[in-house]
């Protein structure tokens, strides 16, 4: 991108074509050259519903590889209270959220090699006016006395470290974990039993269907019911994979039900004959 042909004052803010305005950006006050970061307000259509509010979005391009979230987060906290910060490879959709986990469990996270770009949240609309509005001339600052930022050596020898777990944090983390999935367990089996109570058949096979506070309605098909209805339904199936799949099946299957009629009729002839005769009048 090659600078508008507008001259600019000491204390004016550089926009070049596309909307973008220009930072400098400094590591350090000791350090004698500048790096530029090219911001502009974040607004897609297509992410209206997303996390990135369109007017409270700041979209950074040319992010050095040295500033990590913190970082810029840090960088930008000065244009107002900053509530996220995503960082990227390339523009782009939102990453889907992952489970939450413990950053003992949490695999190694994808180092994002080069120059990045940032999606940086403000609490506030005038932010975006701010950090657009920020003089070219005046760098911002990486690395400072209050907040130190390591590189290098450093930064490895800093996240090396990091990754060294304690076994007595380790247990804990593990401990505390399994009881909260005890808890969840034994109220889910306590669910599914008055569940299966609730919807327990009788003799007969009819459901108890409850109704619960006034004015609600019914819910008979609970997760247990329909459970035991799709395993009746799996059972039912099975009993008719592969019948009456030719045409002689078909018929042998007609000639057996026929035969089995005519063998009941006639032990129903026998019955009343018999039901006949016991009930004959026979004074002596």
């Amino acid at each position: 991108m090659a600078p508008s042909k507008k001259k600019h004052d000491a204390g004016d803010a550089c926009i070049i074509p596309g909307g973008f305005a220009v930072l400098s950006l400094q590591f350090s006050a000791e350090s004698g050259t500048q790096h530029k970061l090219y911001v502009k307000e974040h607004r897609v259509r297509v992410e209206t519903k997303t996390h990135r509010p369109l007017d409270r979005t700041l979209f950074v391009l040319n992010i050095p590889p040295y500033c990590s979230q913190t970082v810029v987060n840090q960088i930008f906290s000065r244009f107002g209270p900053v509530l996220s910060v995503e960082l990227s490879d390339r523009p782009g959709s939102p990453p889907v959220p992952e489970i939450k986990l413990s950053n003992i469990f949490k695999p190694a996270e994808k180092q994002v090699s080069g120059f990045k770009v940032a999606y940086i949240v403000f609490q506030k609309a005038k932010s975006i006016k701010l950090a657009k509005s920020h003089p070219h001339n005046v760098p911002l600052l990486v690395s400072t006395e209050k907040r130190p930022v390591s590189t290098g050596l450093q930064k490895w020898a800093q996240q090396y470290r990091n990754t060294i777990i304690l076994p007595e944090k380790l247990q804990e983390t593990v401990d505390a974990f399994m009881c909260d999935y005890d808890l969840r367990k034994e109220e889910k089996a306590k669910e599914q039993e008055k569940e299966a109570e609730e919807q327990k058949e009788d003799e007969e096979g009819w459901v108890k269907v409850t109704r619960g506070n006034k004015g609600t309605k019914a819910r008979p098909h609970s997760e247990a019911a329909n459970q035991k209805a799709l395993q009746k339904e799996i059972r039912k199936k099975k009993r008719k994979e592969l019948m009456n799949f030719y045409t002689w099946q078909h018929r042998n299957t007609q000639k057996e039900h026929i035969a089995d009629l005519r063998k009941k009729f006639e032990e129903d002839k026998q019955r009343i004959s018999l039901l006949r005769a016991q009930r004959k009048f026979r004074p002596y």
